[in-house]
C-alpha cells in the first residue's frame, strides 16, 4: 500500500496506474467500482469483507471515511493492488471542508462505463438514494442488523425511504429461508390460513420474513420471540398440517411437514463476505424487495 498525504483525486488515480504497471497488469479486468463509506473504526474490517468480495468481484473499491468537517480540507490515501484483492483499492480518509462534498473526491475516481455500488456497513443515512454518494451508484447496500442502536427503526427508514437500487443486508440474509420456504410449498402445494416467525426480539431479518410472507401468501404473520440467534422457526399452518423449519442453533435446521418425517437442512448462517457478494451479483432493481418493503411499512402502520 502506497501513502498519499494530503493529496487529491488526481494523483490518487495516477497512483492506480503505477500500482498497475508495477503489477504488470494494464488491465485488471474490473467489473465495477464499490464504495464503502464507514467509520473509522470499523472501516479495516468493511475493507476485509470487501476483499473477500472482490474475489468473486473485482474491482476498484473506493473506502472513505468521513472524518471532522471543521477546518480546512485534508485527503489522506492508502493505495494499492494485489494482496488479496481481486482488483484496486483506496482508502481514503477525509477532514475538513472536503468532507462536506465527499462525492466531488470520489466521482473522478469511478472506473468509466462500469457500474457503481455503495455500502454503508454500519449507519447509514436515512435516504440512501438522496444521500450525494449514494447518487452516484446504482445499487446501494445498507445493513441494518449493523447499527449500533434502534436496528428495527432503521430497517423501517429503509423500507420507508426504498428507491430502486436500494436493498439492506437483513434482506440477503433471508436467501436461504425463501429459498427452502418456497421449496416446502412447491412439495405440499396447499392453502396456507396463518405462519408465524420466531426470532430474537430484534431482528430486521424477521420483521422482512414476516412482511415477505404476508405479501406472498396473503395471511397474518405471527411473531415470536427466541433467544436466537437470528431467526429460529417458521411455521406455516394449513388443514393438513403445520409445515415448520427450526434452527436453534444457527446452522442446521429440521424440516416439518404433514406424512413426512422430519428431515436435516443445511441453514447456516452467513457471513458478511458471502451477503456483499451475493447483492453484487446483481445490480437491477430487486422487485420482491421493494414489495416486502412496502409491506413492512403498511403492517407497522397498524400498530
Amino acid at each position: 500500500m502506497i501513502e498519499l498525504t494530503d493529496t487529491n483525486s488526481s494523483k490518487i488515480a495516477a497512483e492506480f496506474v503505477r500500482a498497475r504497471t508495477r503489477a504488470g497488469s494494464p488491465a485488471m479486468g474490473m467489473v465495477m467500482t464499490l464504495i464503502i463509506v464507514a467509520p473509522e473504526e470499523d472501516a479495516a474490517e468493511a475493507m476485509t469483507a470487501a476483499k473477500r468480495a472482490s474475489r468473486e468481484h473485482p474491482s476498484r473499491v473506493l473506502g472513505v471515511i468521513l472524518g471532522d468537517a471543521r477546518g480546512s480540507g485534508q485527503v489522506n490515501a492508502q493505495v494499492g493492488s494485489g494482496d488479496g484483492w481481486g482488483g484496486e483499492t483506496a482508502l481514503i480518509r477525509l477532514k475538513g471542508e472536503v468532507v462536506k462534498h465527499a462525492e466531488s473526491v470520489v466521482l473522478p475516481l469511478l472506473l468509466p462505463d462500469s457500474p457503481v455500488a455503495i455500502w454503508w456497513p454500519t449507519a447509514a443515512p436515512a435516504d440512501p438514494a438522496a444521500d450525494p454518494l449514494g447518487a452516484l451508484a446504482q445499487r446501494r447496500i445498507t445493513d441494518s442488523a449493523s447499527v449500533s442502536r434502534g436496528r428495527s427503526t432503521a430497517m423501517l427508514t429503509q423500507a420507508q425511504v426504498y428507491a430502486p437500487g436500494n436493498t439492506d443486508l437483513s434482506w440477503t440474509r433471508l436467501t436461504p429461508w425463501r429459498a427452502l420456504l418456497a421449496a416446502a410449498l412447491d412439495q405440499h402445494p396447499l392453502k396456507v390460513t396463518g405462519a408465524k416467525v420466531t426470532a430474537e426480539r430484534v431482528s430486521p431479518s424477521a420483521d422482512l420474513l414476516a412482511a415477505w410472507l404476508c405479501d406472498r401468501l396473503k395471511v397474518d404473520v405471527s411473531r415470536g420471540i427466541s433467544d436466537g440467534p437470528g431467526i429460529t422457526e417458521v411455521s406455516m399452518e394449513t388443514k393438513e398440517g403445520p409445515i415448520r423449519i427450526s434452527r436453534a442453533d444457527g446452522r442446521l435446521a429440521t424440516f416439518t411437514s404433514p406424512r413426512r418425517p422430519d428431515r436435516p437442512v443445511a441453514l447456516k448462517r452467513r457471513e458478511v463476505p458471502a451477503l456483499l457478494a451475493e447483492e453484487l451479483r446483481r445490480l437491477d432493481e430487486d422487485d420482491i424487495y421493494a414489495a416486502t418493503a412496502a409491506r413492512l411499512v403498511k403492517l407497522r402502520s397498524k400498530k
